[in-house]
């Protein structure tokens, strides 16, 4: 059997790697859209419904600089995934596309806000999600050949994966606000909890089938940090749920790192 690193890329793997470049190249333009340079700041569209101060589930505005982690991590994923080498592994070819779609689907997120479509956005969102839960099992199925992917392959999909679940949450508050749920009232503090738990219980998924994720339980817990410093801090205020968010933060660290490591998953 041929090794991967002396493999050739074929045609199906210029075609992914094409798909790829694409999908980055147009999610630079959607984040170019959601910043204002091309069109209106996401915390401005739907009517102001995703902005820090929204929602009961709004994180700080400082929250959203992991961004440019993120957006930096997959710019190098474009140009990584078409070195020879690395065209050709297992792990690519099993998420290649995935990430692919990853970017689309972001990008359509950021232009569906534009819109002010915000129950479509979280149909988005979710989808996401679940794509990105996707990535991460493929990647714990196809354990990294050395450190660097580690570092910046598994990283950046831990962190991207990690920051779209707790945006998922803080989405779910914007459309059910956007639908008329008051932000001060109990309803929406139980409304709120009740999300946060489902944050930890998706982080527990997540790890169950793709292992130990120091980079997703590291994003999610600066995302939930940073709702309850929303909520402690700034307005609209809300005790209970700033609460919620440390003991949800500190939840997901746990019930992601007493997982087995990922390379063990993979050797199971």
């Amino acid at each position: 059997m041929t090794s991967a690193t002396s493999a050739v890329p074929d045609r199906s793997d210029r075609t992914r790697q094409i798909g790829v470049t694409v999908s980055e190249v147009l999610c630079v333009l959607g984040t170019l859209v959601g910043v204002g340079v091309l069109g209106t700041r996401v915390e401005e569209s739907s009517g102001g419904a995703l902005a820090a101060d929204a929602t009961l589930l709004a994180p700080a505005g400082a929250a959203f600089s992991i961004w440019s982690v993120i957006y930096v991590g997959l710019f190098a994923y474009t140009v990584w995934q078409w070195l020879p080498a690395n065209a050709v592994t297992e792990r690519t070819r099993a998420t290649g596309w995935l990430i692919a779609v990853s970017m689309l689907l972001n990008a359509t997120w950021l232009l569906v806000t534009q819109q002010g479509w915000i129950w479509v956005s979280v149909l988005v969102i979710l989808a996401l999600a679940i794509v990105l839960g996707l990535i991460l099992v493929g990647l714990a199925a196809h354990p990294p050949r050395t450190k660097v992917e580690r570092i910046f392959l598994d990283g950046t999909i831990g962190l991207y994966t990690g920051w779209v679940a707790v945006a998922s949450c803080a989405n779910i508050a914007a459309a059910l606000v956007d639908s008329g749920v008051e932000v001060s009232s109990p309803t929406a503090d139980v409304i709120a909890v009740l999300v946060l738990a489902a944050a930890v219980a998706v982080a527990w998924l997540i790890a169950h089938r793709a292992g130990r994720r120091f980079a997703l339980a590291a994003a999610m817990a600066w995302g939930l940090a940073w709702i309850a410093v929303g909520r402690l801090a700034d307005e609209p205020t809300s005790t209970i749920v700033g609460i919620g968010a440390v003991v949800a933060a500190i939840a997901v660290v746990v019930v992601v790192l007493v997982q087995a490591p990922a390379s063990r998953r993979a050797q199971a």
